[in-house]
């Protein structure tokens, strides 16, 4: 019998090995057709506006070591949390290692499992090394 956990697993492994590879077709494949992603600067990009930043250097990302990777199932549907150690440089900030959480949902479409949603987030970090990952800044800090 096949493990949907694992299944599922297994696509945040490869969502981080096409990032780091750049491989938009491998990505795309792994995406619902309504995708969105929720940046942790509160942007929200579909698919293609997405991998277009990858493409473009916009996103770069350098390696992805995982801690946890949580997943529940309820019938067709899915959430999983990912958590990785990742060295990436984005939005022209400095190449930096940063602890991402990715919260995604997903759904089974044709028998396949496809990511429909994620929101990218940091756990056990610092207000500075947020600012230094993605220029981002405290509210109190803009003044």
């Amino acid at each position: 019998m096949t493990d949907e956990r694992e299944i599922i697993r297994e696509i945040y492994r490869e969502y981080w090995r096409s990032m780091i590879a750049k491989d938009a077709d491998a990505l795309h494949s792994l995406m619902a057709s309504d995708y969105h992603l929720l940046h942790m600067t509160g942007v929200k990009q579909s698919a293609e506006t997405f991998l277009k930043g990858l493409l473009d250097g916009t996103f770069n990302y350098y390696s992805a070591d995982h801690d946890s990777i949580e997943v529940e199932i309820n019938g067709e549907k899915a959430v999983m949390t990912g958590r990785s150690r990742v060295v990436a440089a984005v939005y022209g900030g400095r190449k930096s290692s940063w602890r991402l959480q990715g919260d995604f949902t997903l759904r089974k479409e044709d028998g396949a499992w496809k990511l429909t949603g994620s929101k990218a987030s940091t756990y056990d970090r610092t207000d500075e090394q947020l600012v230094a990952f993605a220029g981002w800044k405290p509210a109190f800090e803009e003044q």
